[in-house]
């Protein structure tokens, strides 16, 4: 079962008839396409939260110039959104205006009382940029989590031991053919270290490399991760998404994990785009009280699309089906 609260407006949608898929899809997919802000040539890896009955997001937003900006958004249902035409913004922590939140694959994560944005910052190469607010209307820039080369920073809902949790992945300055998961712990938001490995690529659908996905959910079987791997082919690379379970205490340690892709491309629009064959997963939405699951994931660098699960039937696939 889910540890945390209940949200009885969480957008859903019972499992179609006939499907045995552990995860399936909204049948309105994509939810989010360029139309929503002008200029845009895609809307895609973008992430939501819970809000005041409602629901906030930040978004990544590719222009018709290929500049990658962040930008806000709200919704009533989760599925219907609004966006903001203009990026969102930084300040430091003097209240000075820094300039537009630049770069990719944003994460939100409600700590306490602060939300917190992470996503794929530019500092002389890819790296982790954090962000933080209390009303999702200002966002305060913090450090910069880590030194070039990192993407994927995604954030553990609550501290454990004391220390905020992050999960990322080490990469290159490309487009990277390898990565593992990584975790960095921290006193403060600022400081990070006390690393640990978590996982690594495996074999067919994830065994040229993976990355953490939505906020882990904590469940009392452990923190269950969402996450995507992607394999090479003759004809590119394809992101999948699998999942798995970490000790609640020492997240590091892996639990299970799935052997099978829980979610893999094989709608026209996961499969065309301006990336094909990309299924990958950056938010989630939980209810404590019946166990369902939204997935919002991006579709071949493109749009944004959604699916559903229920926490014990994918805890339970994820033990029957582990590594």
């Amino acid at each position: 079962m889910i540890i945390g609260n209940a949200l009885p407006n969480i957008p859903w949608q019972d499992r179609p008839a006939g499907c045995r898929d552990v995860v399936w899809r909204y049948d309105a997919n994509p939810i989010i396409d360029k139309t929503l802000i002008p200029a845009a040539n895609s809307i895609f890896n973008s992430a939501v939260v819970a809000k005041d009955g409602a629901f906030a997001g930040v978004f990544r937003c590719d222009n018709t110039s290929f500049e990658q900006n962040l930008y806000l958004g709200r919704s009533k249902d989760g599925i219907h959104w609004g966006l903001e035409p203009d990026p969102m913004k930084l300040y430091d922590k003097q209240g000075n205006l820094i300039g537009n939140a630049c770069g990719y694959d944003p994460r939100v994560c409600l700590i306490e009382d602060t939300y917190y944005v992470t996503w794929c910052n530019r500092f002389y190469g890819p790296t982790i940029g954090v962000a933080c607010s209390r009303d999702f209307v200002t966002f305060t820039q913090l450090e910069n989590a880590f030194i070039p080369f990192n993407r994927n920073g995604v954030l553990f809902p609550r501290k454990i031991g004391g220390k905020y949790i992050m999960l990322s992945r080490p990469s290159d300055n490309g487009h990277t053919p390898f990565g593992d998961i990584f975790l960095s712990q921290s006193p403060d938001m600022e400081h990070w270290g006390y690393h640990r490995y978590v996982m690594g690529a495996g074999g067919g659908w994830s065994w040229t490399k993976i990355g953490p996905g939505p906020v882990p959910i904590e469940t009392d079987d452990g923190w269950l991760l969402i996450y995507h791997g992607v394999a090479t082919t003759c004809s590119g690379m394809i992101y999948s998404m699998g999942a798995a379970i970490l000790d609640r205490d020492e997240p590091w340690k892996v639990l299970y994990r799935t052997k099978p892709y829980i979610l893999h491309p094989t709608e026209l629009y996961e499969r065309v785009g301006d990336v094909p064959n990309v299924t990958f997963p950056c938010a989630t939405l939980q209810d404590a009280a019946t166990g369902r699951i939204a997935i919002y994931y991006g579709a071949a660098d493109t749009v944004v699309a959604l699916a559903f699960t229920q926490v014990d039937e994918l805890t339970d696939f994820i033990k029957k089906n582990s590594v």
